[in-house]
């Protein structure tokens, strides 16, 4: 799965869809997209990560605890 970077743009494809998914874990490991050559593995914090098209992350892979909104 691809994912970008909110500051920067650079598109991130991401190792371990378990690991993106999961609420409790606040970093994913992935690979930066640049030119032809792969990239060695990195880690990214979920809340720094977007969809390709912009479209933030949905709360349940951010927040253990989404189903207790306290607003």
């Amino acid at each position: 799965m691809l994912l970008q970077i909110k500051n920067s743009g650079e598109l991130v494809k991401i190792m371990e869809i378990q690991e993106l998914l999961d609420p409790n874990s606040d970093i994913v490991h992935g690979r930066e997209q640049e030119g032809e050559e792969e990239q060695p593995p990195d880690t990214f914090k979920k809340e720094n990560l977007v969809f390709p098209s912009g479209e933030v992350l949905p709360r349940c892979w951010l927040d253990a605890d989404y189903r207790h909104d306290n607003a």
